[in-house]
């Protein structure tokens, strides 16, 4: 998964509703742990700017 970090507002709906506990935000950014996160798109689809590409 890949955060675009121009887009990012850091509003924290996706650490928010991550499943996996994957996502850590700080009060500049949000930190990806890949070693949780399983790629499922929740995350995704929450972002209300589309910062977030899930890798294939």
């Amino acid at each position: 998964m890949l955060i675009d970090r121009v887009k990012c507002g850091v509003c924290f709906g996706c650490a928010a509703v991550c499943p996996f506990d994957a996502l850590r935000a700080t009060d500049k950014e949000i930190i990806v742990n890949s070693e949780k996160c399983t790629n499922c798109g929740i995350c995704r689809k929450i972002c209300p700017v589309g910062a977030i590409t899930i890798e294939v």
